[in-house]
């Protein structure tokens, strides 16, 4: 694939779902079984890590070549096959008639098919996975002459959610996700190489308030903690002009975290992730607060990932994971950054956790 991603047009304003543009798109198997492949991790190392295809993996990126075909303004940029889900990048070459989703619901059509081959073939061996390319993709397509239309409806399609579609309204989310998709194998062997650092960690009791928390839970028992809050009369005196006040904290912060006082804070604003990423950038250390709890299958976002295998990192949420949540409130913010302080006034954290889940 070329690497000049200028050639390729962001989302069309206006013409979302049928326009030109850049879709990502997810499709998953809902039970999380890995049935798609085998996660393989040559000499424990993450970034050499793989995923090998299984039959049924091999029919779903059989019909996703076919469903490109099919629709001609469609080209399949990208990529990523892994033992439960795939993703993968759509260009959209010219509006589409009837857009998008018609042509990630054909797609959906025709894995259902192999998931319900795949349920065939489990029925009647337990060695459905032969190996062999494209049998269960040949099985799928000519199934139902092969079985009763009663038999083949009932047989569990496997993908029982329609893929998810994002679309891309800047170029520069091109290579970012790119780079996102490209990761997914060496993230996913490294939360399996360090389990407990990634594994959601329950009832973390600080200061009376309980937690929980994904990450090194070492930094709880740290000898120096300093909050990290930009303040808005410091955005304020920069917009109009006058950034010292703000640079200065901000770079005592970074100094702070750089002689290994560990950080504090939601990082809500972008000054204070600068103050994150800077810090981290030097080997220093963060407790960060969430404002939602964590999912059975949680993973930290691509910059923070990495800081928790580094064991830099421990991210905590005083609140139940909400699936629903897509944004954050002021009065949560509020709240975070109370409780930053918080956490910072209590001179030994000793917190207490079960292990995990």
């Amino acid at each position: 694939m070329t690497q000049d991603h200028d050639i390729w047009q962001p989302q069309e304003l206006g013409k979302a779902w049928k326009g030109v543009g850049l879709y990502h798109v997810t499709l998953k198997i809902p039970s999380r079984e890995p049935l798609l492949g085998n996660l393989v991790i040559p000499n424990d190392d993450p970034t050499q890590a793989r995923v090998d295809y299984s039959d049924l993996g091999r029919a779903v990126l059989e019909y996703q070549k076919i469903n490109a075909a099919y629709y001609p303004e469609i080209q399949i940029l990208h990529y990523c096959l892994m033992p439960d889900h795939l993703h993968s990048i759509w260009y959209v070459r010219q509006e589409m008639p009837r857009g998008i989703a018609s042509a990630v619901r054909g797609f959906w059509q025709g894995v259902k098919k192999a998931g319900r081959a795949y349920s065939y073939l489990s029925s009647i061996t337990p060695e459905s996975d032969s190996g062999e390319g494209k049998k269960l993709f040949e099985i799928a397509e000519n199934l139902r002459g092969l079985i009763p239309d009663a038999e083949y409806a009932v047989l569990p399609p496997i993908f029982t959610e329609m893929p998810y579609i994002r679309p891309m309204g800047h170029r520069d989310q091109l290579p970012t996700t790119i780079r996102y998709v490209d990761m997914n194998p060496e993230r996913l062997a490294t939360k399996r190489l360090m389990p407990g650092y990634f594994r959601v960690q329950d009832n973390i009791e600080i200061g009376g308030r309980i937690y929980c928390g994904v990450g090194n839970s070492d930094l709880l028992q740290a000898e120096r903690y300093m909050p990290v809050h930009v303040r808005r009369t410091m955005i304020d005196e920069a917009i109009h002009g006058d950034d010292k006040r703000l640079n200065a904290y901000m770079d005592s912060c970074i100094e702070a975290g750089q002689k290994g006082t560990v950080m504090v804070s939601p990082f809500i604003h972008e000054k204070e992730r600068e103050v994150l990423y800077s810090v981290l950038a030097e080997g220093g250390k963060a407790i960060y607060l969430a404002d939602n709890g964590f999912g059975e299958y949680y993973k930290p976002s691509d910059g923070i990932f990495d800081a928790v295998a580094k064991k830099q990192v421990i991210i905590l949420s005083p609140w139940p994971y909400d699936p629903k949540k897509r944004s954050i409130t002021r009065a949560e913010c509020v709240a975070l950054n109370q409780m930053a302080e918080e956490i910072c006034s209590i001179s030994s954290l000793s917190p207490e956790s079960d292990s995990g889940k």
